[in-house]
């Protein structure tokens, strides 16, 4: 059977491995890192640099290999998720079979935490429908928690709730009814431009927690226009882009 390991590695900084992480990575046979096309190649660098760094048990194999792209042209968008996430099942099943066979424990580095906004654990699940498996979660620092770091704020007002939703949420059903906190994550339109600004403090970061970290911080009526500029610069300059950002909204 293979043991598969679903290692959190926070936001990409070495220094977000656990003591956890770093022990199961070194106690596997072979390490998958993706490659998401010639943009997103720092993604795959960032992962071998973590290897680099972290890896002391000598035969741990490195392999990359390349992911499918999502059909974004396809009107339904749960059903282009769906297809795509089978055809990354069937790339990860023959990856682990052409490299290691049908036993033996391998490694997937996970960007945050593989159980919050990541489709790492779904998709494993249908990876088992190609062969033997079992798996083992590694907890990671989340961007969520980057973030908060990075600006030195509480999550939550004392005794408040708060919501954590993606940017085509806030777009489609605006503001969640029952908090007055909000973190948003996958957003690629900066949907915070949907709602009426008033009363609304923005917390955000691109990058959070790494040394490429870019974050803005102020009533969303006056820096509202300066993240989608920021946001476009760093995504020029480099290529890609992972940024989130927490709202609060003043009670009353």
């Amino acid at each position: 059977m293979i043991q598969l390991f679903l290692i959190g590695i926070g936001t990409g900084n070495p220094d977000h491995m656990t003591l956890q992480a770093i022990r199961a990575l070194n106690d596997c046979d072979l390490v998958l890192i993706p490659r998401k096309g010639a943009n997103k190649a720092d993604l795959a660098g960032l992962r071998r640099a973590i290897c680099d760094e972290m890896l002391t048990t000598p035969g741990v194999r490195i392999q990359e290999f390349d992911l499918p792209r999502r059909d974004a042209d396809n009107p339904d968008y749960e059903a282009g998720v769906d297809d795509w996430h089978d055809a990354i099942a069937k790339v990860w099943a023959d990856e682990i079979t052409r490299r290691q066979g049908h036993s033996g424990r391998v490694a997937l580095l996970v960007w945050g935490d593989p159980s919050l906004y990541d489709s790492t654990l779904r998709i494993a699940e249908r990876v088992a429908r190609h062969l033997p498996l079992s798996v083992t979660v590694i907890p990671g620092i989340t961007s969520i928690q980057a973030l908060t770091a990075t600006h030195a704020i509480p999550l939550n007002e004392i005794g408040a709730p708060f919501v954590v939703t993606t940017g085509r949420q806030l777009r489609d059903h605006g503001w969640p009814a029952g908090a007055d906190t909000v973190v948003v994550m996958l957003d690629g339109d900066c949907a915070f431009q949907t709602l009426d600004p008033d009363g609304i403090t923005i917390w955000w970061s691109a990058y959070a927690g790494m040394t490429n970290e870019v974050a803005l911080t102020g009533p969303l009526a006056e820096v509202g226009d300066q993240i989608i500029a920021a946001r476009a610069k760093a995504r020029k300059a480099h290529g890609w882009i992972m940024d989130i950002y927490l709202m609060r909204r003043q009670q009353g």
